[in-house]
């Protein structure tokens, strides 16, 4: 499968980076982004990554562009525990990458029959397996529930329980074959997407992730600096657009998850270039499927001071060191 760096036009133009400046790529992935940037302008680029499968690439990439590239193997959400000054940019684009999707070893992916591990970093703690053998019926519907939006959470949850008291589900054709019989085949998407969805958001605490890097890059950019942002489904985005909003000084609404929050504190740590959020042309989404549900979204930084955590942002679901806890 061809790897392509969703929307990079548009985050290209977002980032605008100039001669001298300094882009953090979050999410390295494959290098597309960090390449992308590298060619648009006299820049340094520091990739990130705590999937440490990517280090081949970016060897290349040091190799071919010396000291304007270096990769730091660390979840993105650390980025300002690593000593990084003048800060002009940036970018992560949220989620599983296709190149982790196609190693079946890794368990991300209920098409291809491998471990039902599902962990970026392959370097200890909770796998998919231990969720899936672990968890209780109440436990399971709600991460189902809330980071798959499965409307049958409940019943897989409960088919899933009674399938691993007869025997252990240890691969991801288990999981997938147990979530067909108890959910059924209706359309075109397999009944397990959503449930595997949910167990690698969970297995990865994507979404923790996700917040503690926003507000690990609003410390790290300097004034005028550029925050980027690709997700590719509502709860991510969700948190983005909240956490823009909030740093902007307007105020959040409501949600399922938060209460109606009002902005009577500092002074705005960013502001927004544009409110709505931007998606991938009509021309990209027929070259590029997996561009089909993505969504873009940037601020910029201003002089005020960082805010304080707000983790009224994140879901109310069980965290990841509970599970850990049991093992």
């Amino acid at each position: 499968m061809k790897h392509y760096p969703v929307m990079l036009p548009e985050v290209l133009s977002s980032l605008s980076m100039a001669d001298g400046e300094t882009c953090v790529d979050g999410t390295f992935g494959n290098g597309g982004y960090s390449v992308a940037v590298l060619g648009s302008a006299a820049c340094s680029v520091i990739g990130l990554d705590r999937d440490p499968n990517v280090a081949p690439r970016a060897k290349d990439l040091s190799a071919e562009w010396g000291d304007k590239f270096r990769l730091i193997q660390t979840p993105f959400s650390k980025m300002d525990e690593l000593g990084l000054e003048g800060v002009d940019g940036v970018v992560l684009d949220i989620g599983v990458s296709s190149m982790q999707l196609d190693q079946a070893e890794r368990g991300f992916s209920f098409m291809r029959e491998g471990p039902l591990d599902m962990r970026m970093e392959q370097g200890g703690g909770p796998t998919a397996r231990d969720a899936v053998m672990t968890l209780s019926v109440s436990e399971l519907t709600r991460i189902f529930q809330v980071y798959g939006e499965e409307k049958r959470a409940r019943h897989a949850a409960n088919c899933i329980v009674s399938a691993r008291d007869e025997a252990e589900i240890v691969t991801t054709a288990d999981l997938a074959s147990v979530v067909e019989q108890a959910l059924g085949r209706r359309g075109k998407t397999h009944p397990a997407t959503r449930i595997f969805q949910a167990l690698r958001i969970f297995v990865n605490d994507e979404l923790g992730e996700l917040y503690r890097g926003l507000c690990a890059a609003e410390r790290i950019l300097t004034p005028g600096g550029r925050l980027v942002v690709v997700t590719f489904h509502s709860l991510e985005d969700r948190i983005v657009k909240s956490f823009f909003r909030r740093r902007a000084g307007e105020v959040i609404g409501g949600s399922r998850y938060a209460p109606e929050v009002v902005n009577d504190g500092p002074a705005a740590s960013f502001s927004l270039p544009r409110r709505s959020v931007t998606k991938s042309s009509k021309t990209e989404i027929e070259e590029n499927a997996r561009s089909r549900s993505a969504k873009l979204r940037v601020a910029v930084r201003t002089q005020a001071e960082v805010f304080e955590a707000d983790d009224r942002l994140l879901p109310d679901v069980m965290s990841l060191s509970e599970l850990e806890s049991r093992l």
